[in-house]
């Protein structure tokens, strides 16, 4: 069982140097990219969720 585990420990570090990490301008580009298109896609469902319920009091 200790030898799978050493093993295993030894193939994840192996596979880790082959990742090529993202440079720190990189990353906060990205995380621009995500939090921008977040608060869109809330923007939009709110206002879809306001018409739809408008829509939705009307018919009812």
């Amino acid at each position: 069982m200790i030898k799978k585990i050493r093993k295993y420990i030894e193939e994840v570090q192996f596979e880790m140097k082959k990742v090529s990490w993202p440079t720190w301008d990189e990353l906060k580009g990205s995380t621009y990219v995500v939090l921008s298109f977040s608060v869109l896609i809330a923007i939009f469902l709110f206002i879809a969720d306001l018409i739809l319920n408008k829509i939705l009091s009307i018919i009812l």
